[in-house]
């Protein structure tokens, strides 16, 4: 057994059942394991940041990671976007990164480069495996540190020598540490802040899944508390039977008003909120001036038992949760707008849909439309590096082959990793991605005027346009290999809404705006 033979039967002995892969020269012995060793999935992507970012959606929905295949510092260095979003998310991934053969390296061929360097800068667990007999026992330490709690991504980079070289042995996958609980003296002081009224629950991570937001509605409802989740959020499940948790908003200013009145925040499984970037006369840290912030919970604590336990604590019953009632808005006629466009999903979301939103400016109306719709999942870009909807999706799709992905895509931000629609094609993913083709960067329009800009010039404005020539959304999908149609009514919106609901496999609607 050779070090790549060793490293794919560590990999399938360690529930690893799937593979995003990119390879190229120094992968190939890897290859040649993944042909010829049976237990993994290999899902070919066009693009490393395709393979990242699909490899953080499946993450999020299979709540397990799969492995990733890149090729050198380069490859790696073309996921690193993704994959600051993956870590981001805490989604677990074991990134296999290749590399030169050992007595090659100090040649300084082409792809030489500092792979250790660039892996930590998005990895919890970075190892170079010297030599083939260590292989599947660094693959299982890196299965390991990608599971642990809350997740992480873990890089093991491959010299090609040990790939090829005989001696390879499989290893058992460590056993992984359960979530700490947290202590009954945080359960009680979060209580008592609790108690002493004007006060925020801020969720994060698990604490937004469906039995956790009980419990926390439970809390809001015994003890005045609001309750709320963090601004970019892994995944979020909400709509009709479901706890509603609405998010801090992106705009600073909307944010410190959304704020103003929290004097005790609470946090479990977040982070005190910060604006995304620092502005003019405005502050970085948006909660109150004197604020009292308390952690009962990490992210990679037990958070559902962290709420269970509050909840007990403050005398909270499930029974009390106010759950959101099933209500759809009207289905909207005539002009595209924001609005309406977040009537129209509100209208027609199906049961079960996992929702995959890089919709940036255009998306800002569809939360409050939505939250009566039939139960779903929303997923976020989570670390603000644009290109992550398509591949999101995509992994997305194979975690949940029985459940509609309907992907809500920027025009901009989906040209980075358009050539996930290829591997949706491929695949015949389940994939209904929609395109809202405003033509422009619009979030940088608005960034200006937020840094003081007021009267731009021809030469900035062209910098945040996307209209000379115009991009053709149809066309790019069908050169890869995905059907489409453009919209430019919410009538003829509608319409290719349900079809593309109705059909299996990949559809996209551009719709100008």
């Amino acid at each position: 057994m050779n070090g790549a033979e060793s490293l794919v039967k560590t990999l399938v002995a360690g529930g690893v059942e799937l593979c995003f892969t990119n390879p190229g020269t120094s992968e190939m012995h890897f290859v040649a394991a993944l042909d010829s060793v049976p237990g993994i999935r290999c899902v070919l992507c066009l693009f490393e940041g395709g393979a990242t970012g699909a490899a953080d959606g499946y993450a999020r929905m299979a709540e397990k990671p799969a492995a990733t295949l890149l090729h050198p510092g380069p490859g790696l260095g073309n996921g690193i976007a993704n994959l600051h979003n993956a870590r981001r998310a805490r989604s677990p991934i074991v990134n296999i990164v290749g590399e030169h053969a050992t007595h090659h390296i100090k040649y300084d061929a082409p792809l030489t480069s500092d792979i250790e360097g660039l892996a930590r800068t998005v990895s919890a667990w970075v190892r170079t495996s010297p030599n083939a007999a260590v292989v599947g026992a660094d693959a299982a330490e890196a299965i390991a540190a990608a599971r642990r709690a809350p997740g992480a991504i873990a890089t093991l980079i491959l010299p090609a020598d040990t790939a090829w070289t005989e001696g390879g042995a499989v290893a058992a996958v460590p056993a992984v540490p359960a979530r700490p609980a947290v202590s009954e003296a945080a359960v009680a002081e979060a209580a008592r802040l609790l108690r002493a009224g004007e006060a925020m629950l801020l969720l994060g991570d698990v604490a937004l899944r469906e039995h956790a937001l009980e419990d926390a509605g439970a809390i809001a409802a015994r003890t005045g508390a609001r309750i709320m989740a963090q601004g970019s959020n892994a995944r979020l499940q909400r709509g009709a039977g479901r706890v509603d948790v609405d998010r801090v908003p992106y705009p600073v200013d909307q944010a410190l008003a959304v704020l103003k009145d929290v004097r005790r925040l609470i946090l479990v499984g977040a982070k005190a909120p910060v604006a995304f970037f620092g502005y003019p006369g405005k502050p970085s840290s948006l909660t109150p001036e004197g604020c009292e912030i308390f952690t009962l919970a990490a992210p990679g604590d037990d958070l559902a038992g962290a709420l269970e336990a509050l909840a007990a604590a403050v005398g909270a019953r499930r029974a009390e949760t106010r759950r959101e009632p099933l209500s759809r808005p009207p289905l909207p006629s005539g002009a595209v707008t924001r609005e309406a466009l977040g009537a129209a999903l509100g209208a027609l979301l199906p049961e079960g849909a996992i929702i995959c939103d890089e919709s940036v400016t255009t998306g800002r109306a569809f939360f409050p439309a939505t939250r009566g719709a039939p139960p779903h999942d929303w997923l976020q870009v989570t670390g603000g590096a644009i290109g992550g909807g398509m591949p999101l999706a995509t992994g997305a799709a194979v975690a949940c082959p029985d459940r509609k992905v309907i992907n809500l895509e920027a025009d901009g931000s989906g040209m980075y990793t358009l050539q996930a629609l290829w591997t949706q094609a491929r695949e015949q993913l389940d994939i209904l991605t929609i395109v809202w083709a405003n033509r422009s960067y619009a979030i940088l329009c608005l960034e200006l005027a937020n840094v003081g800009v007021r009267n731009p010039g021809r030469k900035a404005l062209d910098m945040l346009s996307l209209d000379n020539p115009a991009l053709d959304w149809v066309s790019l999908a069908k050169g890869m290999g995905v059907e489409g149609v453009r919209v430019e009514t919410m009538e003829d919106f509608a319409k290719a809404f349900r079809g593309g609901l109705a059909r299996r496999g990949p559809f996209l609607i551009e719709v100008v705006i």
